[in-house]
């Protein structure tokens, strides 16, 4: 008998293999039972509905987002006001990305499929949201030739286990066939939450933040890039990334993002 085979080494190995094979069966057999057991519910409303995702009447509250709408960033116009119109806000603070759409406004709805996504490790709704967000892009991803998600931090990768935006990226490609670059932009320090920052704020929080990995700016220089993220609001986070790509060279950067804020307050063109 081959002695390696009956090390207590080896035989060890062996014990986990097993142990690990039956928690998989027994997650699966968890899983399958509950699924057979209880309805699946609405993730914005908790109602039963047939099929995963939104109910239709939540299905009918999502604000898709469809032309007309500004050129560069595009917001929704409130009427048509004739090809290549640019609003106010991109005249006055364009980007470093050259174009940016969204699959829906940012409302409650919407917020709700994020904030599972993203805290709730609901990655089931990922492909859904991707197809949206792919439909919503259509033109930026016929130019395209690389998806670059926006990074976490490796600290909060860590706590959170994954990266939505990576998960839309890996939908969107599956719908366009364009590949994508996981870890090509790197983000080089931990940084607060946008959330109850000023614009200003959000801009300073994230400067110099991103960068392109040396041994992957191959991947990026002379390419049209498609940065994928999950919302949309000041632009700051978008903007910084955007930077760090056209520094390695990029030819051009889009942003394409699930939802995005739209001041209704402010006047759209």
């Amino acid at each position: 008998m081959d002695a390696e085979a009956t090390s207590p080494w080896s035989l060890a190995s062996q014990m986990r293999g097993a142990l690990k094979l039956c928690q998989n069966a027994w997650t699966h057999t968890t899983r399958l039972a509950l699924d057979i057991a209880l309805p699946t519910l609405c993730v914005a409303c908790r109602e039963p509905v047939a099929g995963d995702g939104v109910c239709a009447s939540c299905w009918a509250k999502l604000s898709f987002i469809a032309p007309p709408f500004c050129a560069r960033l595009g917001i929704p116009f409130v009427y048509d006001p004739g090809p290549g119109i640019l609003s106010m806000q991109a005249i006055a603070d364009p980007p470093a990305y050259q174009r940016a759409r969204a699959a829906v406004r940012y409302d409650d709805v919407a917020r709700t499929l994020m904030h599972q996504l993203k805290y709730h490790d609901r990655t089931d709704l990922a492909p859904a949201m991707g197809r949206w967000m792919a439909r919503a892009g259509q033109e930026l991803l016929e130019e395209a030739n690389v998806l670059v998600p926006v990074p976490l931090h490796w600290r909060r990768g860590f706590s959170r286990r994954f990266n939505q935006s990576g998960a839309l990226a890996r939908s969107i490609s599956r719908q366009s066939g364009v590949t994508v670059a996981r870890d090509a932009l790197r983000r080089l320090r931990p940084t607060e939450h946008q959330i109850g920052l000023s614009r200003t704020e959000r801009a300073s929080n994230v400067q110099g933040a991103f960068k392109v990995a040396p041994e992957r700016r191959a991947e990026i220089q002379g390419r049209r890039v498609i940065l994928v993220d999950d919302v949309l609001t000041s632009g700051a986070t978008a903007d910084a990334c955007a930077r760090a790509l056209l520094r390695a060279k990029a030819a051009q950067v889009d942003v394409l993002v699930f939802a995005r804020v739209v001041d209704a307050h402010k006047a759209p063109i």
